[in-house]
C-alpha cells in the first residue's frame, strides 16, 4: 500500500470500526479501534519477499488507533523503516516507518479474522513478482520503476 503522493484514492475503503488480532501463539494482540484502510496492499519487492517468504501484504492503520500488548521485537530493515515480530512464535505484525511518530501501521491481515474479507487493492514491484504467485483481479498495479518514482525505497532493492 504504501503509496505517498495522493492517497484519497483510499478514502473510499477507510473504516473505524474494531478488529481484534493476535500472533500464532497469542503472545502479542492487536487492537485496532478507529481509522484504518479497510483493503490489502501487496508488495513483492525482495525485501518483502525475504521477510515474508512469498508475497507480502498489509493494510494501514493510524498509530492512534493501534493497540498493541505482549512483547515485539522490532527488526531495522531501512534507514527509515522497522519489520515487527512476535519474538516467541516469529509471527509478522507490521512493517512502519520510524523516522515519522505519525507513521501509520502497515499490519500483517492474517492476524485478523476480521481482514479476510478486505479486498486487494495495489499491488508494487509487480516486475519482481515470483512465478509462483500471479495475482489476478482488478487493483492498481505498479512496477518497481513506476513506484520508486513517487516513493521511499532502498536504492536497488536487493539482488
Amino acid at each position: 500500500m504504501s503509496e505517498t503522493p495522493d492517497m484519497s484514492w483510499l478514502d473510499v475503503y477507510r473504516r473505524s470500526d474494531a478488529l481484534e488480532g493476535h500472533c500464532l501463539c497469542r503472545a502479542v494482540t492487536i487492537r485496532v479501534s478507529g481509522d484504518h484502510v479497510g483493503a490489502v496492499g501487496i508488495c513483492h519487492c525482495s525485501l518483502c519477499q525475504r521477510w515474508n517468504g512469498t508475497v507480502w501484504g498489509a493494510f494501514e492503520a493510524a498509530p492512534d488507533a493501534v493497540e498493541i500488548t505482549g512483547d515485539v521485537a522490532r527488526y531495522a530493515s531501512t534507514h527509515f523503516s522497522e519489520r515487527a515480530f512476535c519474538p516467541r512464535c516469529g509471527s509478522q505484525l507490521w512493517l512502519r516507518d520510524t523516522d515519522d511518530p505519525h507513521a501509520r501501521y502497515e499490519l500483517m491481515p492474517g492476524l485478523f479474522d476480521g481482514a479476510a474479507a478486505f479486498p486487494l487493492i495495489s499491488e508494487i514491484y509487480t516486475d519482481r513478482a515470483p512465478a509462483y504467485a500471479p495475482l489476478t483481479g482488478d487493483h492498481r498495479r505498479k512496477t518497481r520503476a513506476e513506484y520508486e518514482t513517487k516513493n521511499r525505497h532502498i536504492a536497488g532493492d536487493l539482488p
